[in-house]
């Protein structure tokens, strides 16, 4: 079976890019990659991994069925990134703006979102919308 482009929308191969994050063969090294990864994990509907890269403390309130649904009743159709503050290797917090697109009941919707990122014990994890 042919490797597919990943949705996160690098142009890379899927098993090349987002995969090993979402297998958890490695994790992102910037607030970047996380936010790319966590866009891939809603397409795949893996809700395991928007759980386990959330900021430890929100992960008890997490609600794994409503973000299934939510995941699973939306066509993803792509995402772009369009400003990044901090978040690299060296940093220890960071920000990502994006806008990704949807399809709901028939409508093309834009989701844009400026999120909080924060590295913990070498790991990154989203902490919240800003």
């Amino acid at each position: 079976m042919a490797d597919t482009v990943c949705p996160c929308g690098s142009g890379a191969a899927f098993s090349a890019c987002c995969g090993p994050y979402l297998d958890g063969r490695l994790t992102p090294e910037t607030a970047e990659a996380l936010m790319r990864s966590r866009y891939t994990a809603y397409v795949r509907e893996n809700i395991a991994y928007l759980k386990e890269t959330l900021w430890p403390k929100y992960q008890a309130g997490f609600d794994f069925a409503a973000t299934a649904r939510w995941a699973s009743e939306n066509h993803w159709t792509g995402l772009s990134v369009l400003e990044t503050g901090k978040g690299s290797e060296t940093d220890r917090d960071g920000t990502v703006l994006f806008e990704a697109k949807f399809l709901s009941g028939g409508t093309l919707h834009t989701h844009r979102e400026n999120s909080r990122f924060r590295k913990k014990s070498g790991r990154w994890y989203y902490v919240e919308a800003i």
